[in-house]
């Protein structure tokens, strides 16, 4: 009975293999409505005047937050072992790890 009990308390996660290699991404857009936050990832490269949207992701309002609480102790977790994560002065409100406004190559 304790291992039945222990089976209908685990939770299963599967990774199938084309998503396990992931997407990179450099630039993400979040926006929201009442019911939703939508988070868009892309993949900026310098000198090219045009970004796709690779990834999007859906949440509810509840679990955007869980989101945000886990990524701040995920955070915490990485500067406390590796040290402070710096950022360069950002002159707008995104991801991009610098100005795609330059268009250099």
């Amino acid at each position: 009975m304790e291992n039945n009990e222990k089976q209908e308390g685990q939770f299963q996660l599967e990774l199938p293999q084309n998503v396990a290699q992931g997407e990179y991404a450099n630039f993400a857009l979040i926006t929201h409505s009442r019911s939703e936050f939508i988070a868009d990832f892309a993949r900026v490269l310098p000198g090219l005047p045009k970004a796709v949207i690779n990834s999007r992701v859906i949440l509810a309002p509840e679990h955007a937050k869980r989101l945000l609480m886990a990524l701040q102790e995920n955070v915490a977790k990485y500067e406390h072992e590796f040290g402070k994560i710096t950022l360069p002065e950002q002159q707008g409100k995104t991801i991009a790890p610098f100005n795609i406004n330059k268009g250099e190559a």
